[in-house]
């Protein structure tokens, strides 16, 4: 058993280093993408904000949409309901934002689109230059609502568009999000460049932090690989040629991921995916524990449904630290003597915490550089990672035992990667 013990502690500390140097890269790479010149690739793009009732912040991070330093764009607000409080957040941001008329005509309303009614909804409102439209998408049956909301969306789509933007209703992205996202896709052979969210609550409390830290471990797996790199729904553009010849639409339906999907489809093609590090996206809402066991848990079972080796590897790595490091301190705390066991034990505790802070730290000061809110959340950041893989392995346990999750306050099951179940 001791052997046993050693061997796992001798694995946990490897892993340890190797991700602490993956720190080293991941900060050397924000700076390196920070000190390109701006980019002149600025063609007409779609942003499409699927919503789905009030978050936190709503109305802020609707705003900061309408506020990119980028030349033409359209912003489409897609909902399954017309109902939706969302519309009414984004019908009073237009009200405040549209430009006075400079004629006696009067305005257009703010409108909404519908496939099922649109004879009596078409018309589109402008907020400044900006082409605004709300747009109504069915009641899913077969596929998440989010989903179903895209698969919309992108109907209405400007024929001018190059690309499509998607961006989660609870992101509040910088000025220049877009015009960064959408660089990389001068490039022929990038295809799609993602960003990724990052939590600061506006009111910290122990599990608004404990997800922030979280989500941060997924958050620092993106970087300068392209071939492993993955698309994060809430950030992502993607050339409109790409969208099309993969046929994402339609592969769209039935499904939960529409990030998961995307990026499966991508790599099928051969095609890569740049992380752009000023496309990192804020996320102000808070949660109680409940929320963030509900959330951290729908993201594994996501997981693992559409990428069961990701799934396995968080469970070895979570239950590899959290049976490592409880041993270690019972055998620390417990023995009487000093032995060699003791001794390991100790090293283990003090490397791996060593390793785990320093790979925190480093990790805090690349987002910092675009995201410098996050520097309050050094003390967090830098103690709350020790908390993180016992509540992934957690996740993996909940993941194995069912597939069912809540979204947006509607009940899924989750089949398979292309079949999705409606609960109730």
């Amino acid at each position: 058993m001791t052997i046993i013990f050693y061997i796992f502690a001798a694995l946990l500390i490897y892993f340890s280093f190797r991700s602490f140097r993956g720190g080293i890269d991941y900060l050397n790479y924000f700076k390196a993408e920070l000190a390109k010149p701006k980019s002149e690739y600025t063609p007409f793009v779609t942003v499409i904000v699927p919503c789905k009732g009030i978050d936190d912040g709503l109305e802020a991070n609707l705003a900061s949409l309408f506020e990119q330093d980028y030349p033409e764009y359209e912003v489409i607000v897609v909902v399954d309901d017309e109902g939706d409080a969302a519309v009414d957040v984004v019908r009073q941001l237009i009200s405040r934002k549209a430009e006075k008329p400079q004629s006696d005509e009067p305005r257009e309303q703010p409108g909404l689109l519908s496939p099922r009614s649109p004879q009596l909804f078409a018309s589109t409102r402008l907020c400044g230059t900006i082409p605004i439209q709300i747009v109504i998408a069915s009641k899913s049956l077969d596929s998440s609502q989010k989903v179903e909301n895209l698969r919309e969306a992108v109907l209405h789509a400007d024929p001018r568009s190059k690309a499509f933007v998607f961006v989660d209703s609870d992101a509040r992205p910088s000025t220049v999000w877009l015009s960064s996202l959408i660089a990389p896709l001068q490039d022929e052979t990038i295809s799609a460049a993602t960003g990724y969210r990052w939590f600061i609550p506006q009111k910290p409390s122990f599990p608004a932090e404990l997800r922030s830290a979280w989500n941060a471990s997924i958050a620092s797996a993106l970087g300068p690989t392209l071939k492993s790199n993955f698309c994060w729904g809430g950030s992502t553009a993607i050339t409109r040629a790409t969208f099309e010849r993969l046929d994402i639409r339609e592969a769209w339906r039935g499904t939960l991921s529409d990030d998961f999907t995307i990026t499966r489809l991508i790599k099928a093609a051969g095609l890569s995916i740049h992380f752009v590090p000023q496309a990192l996206t804020r996320s102000t809402d808070t949660c109680s524990f409940r929320e963030l066991l509900e959330f951290t848990t729908r993201q594994i079972k996501i997981t693992r449904v559409y990428s069961p080796h990701l799934w396995l590897m968080s469970f070895f790595g979570s239950a590899l630290f959290t049976c490592v490091m409880l041993s270690a301190f019972l055998v620390v705390a417990l023995s009487r003597q000093t032995t060699l066991v003791v001794w390991t034990s100790i090293t283990t505790l003090a490397l791996v915490s060593l390793f785990s802070i320093g790979k925190a730290r480093l990790r805090l000061t690349a987002v910092s550089l675009v995201i410098p809110e996050a520097r309050k959340q050094f003390l967090p950041q830098l103690t709350f990672w020790i908390f993180a893989p016992p509540l992934f392995l957690y996740n993996c346990v909940r993941a194995l035992i069912s597939r069912n999750l809540s979204w947006r306050g509607i009940r899924y099951e989750l089949v398979s990667e292309k079949q999705t179940r409606r609960i109730g």
